[in-house]
């Protein structure tokens, strides 16, 4: 059965459902109070509790044999058995979750209530890397420091990225402490400790990694498809005074290893197949990739059509009574490198990649005013503030500012299907 096709699903909440329509089925690890981590695929407002499939016989072979992969209580089992055993999953659970379905009843018994569970990271992360291949938001920081050359001449050859920190990646509703660090002010020719006076979300996608690879063999990126399980949103926090004064000569550390924040429902590439399109031209002038970075098949669907969204909810537009304001809307488009060329990149040294790792875009905004993934480019460093419909001004968050990421996928004769949100609300530093 293929989903692709607008079938409904006798689950009601899923019918129209923003985000988790019959058509999504995202995977994730959940609990709930007193019990065990366990597995689960979002429909509508319920979860689907698949080891409860599994003992009521629903599930059988290589569908049954994924869920099994996770009784650990995390998908990196089932990720590293690749993609057939998550495509008889996704299968079987679309004859057990349509209109019509034979085993509703059983099935029914399974379902819970979203609101009595709590998400978790849906895997464990041994090793995180952020990339940079949002080419509109590095041209746009890089004209705020380099006027006269924005782009490093390695930027259109190599997709870059670096090594994050694992051990912060945290779960939606997370509170963000503020950070504590060393900057140097304006005016100071000696650096000063304290809070961070300059913090900044970015709004990214985040990739997990299925089946790895052994050390020394790299991914050929005609196959680096089969080692994508799926999707996530991320919002890559980022301290930009203590950024400018640690970055040079080795990138981002402290300032962007207190907390990245993760939706919890991984949406596997099967339900994101519909949203598949050529990957934008290269202008002309640019150069070609290099031929280990470069696929026709890759061109020709490599790229998704993700919008994404921000918004921000401050304390004082609570106290008003107004919902979350939207910042920007971008879309993941303004990738300049693909996810096959990410991981082809990321392995061609022999560097092995395992089952729950995970990459990061690095931030996609769009070109237009409105499509700012970033506090830094929509100030433009600080120097014009944002007005919000509480008549508050931000150049950088402040202590209670909550930001919200979303994203959905749309295409005519298809049913849209969303990622659901990646919260995070920015609390007090901690004295030192």
């Amino acid at each position: 059965m293929h989903a692709s096709a607008p079938l409904s699903s006798w689950v009601a909440s899923a019918n129209g459902h923003r985000d988790f329509p019959l058509q999504n089925l995202p995977l994730g690890i959940f609990s709930r109070q007193g019990e065990g981590r366990r597995v689960a695929v979002a429909i509508g407002n319920q979860l689907l509790d698949l080891q409860a499939l599994v003992a009521r016989g629903l599930l059988e072979g290589p569908a049954r044999a994924a869920v099994q992969a996770t009784l650990g209580g995390e998908l990196n089992g089932l990720f590293e058995l690749g993609r057939g055993p998550r495509v008889a999953l996704r299968e079987r659970l679309l004859e057990l979750l349509v209109e019509g379905a034979a085993q509703q009843s059983m099935v029914s018994e399974c379902l819970l209530d979203s609101a009595e569970c709590t998400l978790h990271l849906p895997a464990r992360v041994n090793d995180y890397t952020d990339f940079y291949v949002g080419i509109e938001h590095a041209t746009r920081v890089g004209r705020l420091f380099r006027p006269d050359s924005p782009l490093l001449a390695n930027y259109k050859h190599v997709p870059i990225g670096y090594h994050g920190r694992a051990s912060t990646l945290r779960p939606s509703g997370t509170a963000v402490q503020r950070p504590q660090g060393q900057t140097l002010p304006a005016g100071h020719v000696e650096p000063v400790f304290g809070p961070c006076q300059r913090l900044d979300f970015e709004l990214e996608l985040g990739v997990w990694i299925g089946q790895g690879n052994p050390l020394g063999q790299p991914v050929p990126i005609a196959e680096a498809g089969e080692h994508v399980a799926g999707l996530c949103l991320l919002n890559d926090w980022s301290a930009r005074d203590i950024q400018a004064w640690e970055y040079q000569p080795l990138g981002p550390f402290l300032s962007k290893s207190f907390i990245t924040t993760l939706s919890p429902w991984v949406v596997t590439m099967e339900a994101l197949a519909p949203f598949r399109c050529a990957q934008p031209e290269r202008p002309a002038g640019d150069p070609p990739p290099m031929a280990y970075l470069w696929n026709p098949g890759d061109q020709a669907l490599g790229a998704l059509n993700i919008e994404l969204e921000v918004l921000i909810l401050t304390q004082a537009m609570v106290a008003q009574g107004l919902p979350a304001h939207r910042l920007a809307c971008s879309n993941s488009l303004s990738m300049y490198w693909t996810i096959a060329q990410m991981v082809a990149h990321h392995s061609v040294n022999g560097c092995q990649l395992q089952a729950g790792d995970l990459f990061g875009t690095g931030t996609l905004s769009g070109a237009g005013p409105d499509q700012l993934g970033s506090l830094l480019e929509m100030t433009e460093g600080g120097r014009h503030p944002l007005r919000l419909p509480s008549g508050e001004s931000r150049t950088f968050l402040e202590d209670g500012d909550e930001i919200i990421l979303r994203a959905s996928c749309h295409r005519d004769g298809h049913v849209s299907i969303g990622f659901g949100e990646c919260r995070g609300q920015v609390v007090a530093a901690r004295s030192v």
